[in-house]
């Protein structure tokens, strides 16, 4: 028995139940919460003095990892079929174009993935550097409905339509 007449069993057991309130308690008031039950609308939902605060910064985090992964994961897919297939049997020159246009096509889909890839990273790169979510040319935010959009984007659509008519204007001289 415990000095208070309680069991020892009782007082490790309000001791640890002491310890889990606490921890959720902090979690709560730290906001700390789990990025991966986040909605858009949750996101969308806090209020303009939230902006890139901790749970948002962990909830896009989050979505460019799954993105990530998912584009790891593709270009192994696509490397393991083609080591898997042979075409040297295809007599056919019809089928054998068929193929290799096919080849093409998801060549160039992997290629752009890598190209979303290095984006992907740069952007994993600003949420460390806590500069995710603000404008590089204007350093103004880029706003959450652009980020859910594209979580890859690093310019407001101001910014970004300026650099638009800048190359349109260029490309046409």
């Amino acid at each position: 028995m415990a000095r208070n007449g309680s069991t020892a069993g009782e007082v490790f057991n309000q001791g640890l139940w002491t310890k889990v309130h606490d921890r959720f308690l902090g979690l709560f008031m730290t906001n700390q919460v789990n990025p991966e039950l986040l909605t858009d609308a949750d996101i969308l939902g806090m209020s303009d003095a939230d902006y890139m605060n901790d749970v948002q910064l962990a909830f896009f985090k989050n979505r460019l990892l799954k993105l990530e992964a998912e584009m790891v994961e593709n270009a192994k897919k696509t490397t393991q079929a083609f080591q898997e297939q042979d075409t040297n049997y295809i007599a056919d020159p019809s089928d054998r174009a068929t193929i290799e246009e096919e080849y093409a096509l998801e060549l160039r889909t992997r290629d752009r993935e890598r190209k979303l890839l290095q984006k992907i990273r740069s952007a994993l790169e600003s949420i460390e550097n806590g500069e995710y979510g603000f404008c590089e040319d204007t350093g103004e935010p880029i706003g959450l409905k652009r980020l859910l959009a594209r979580p890859t984007a690093s310019l407001s659509i101001e910014a970004q339509e300026r650099r638009e008519k800048m190359q349109k204007h260029f490309a046409d001289e």
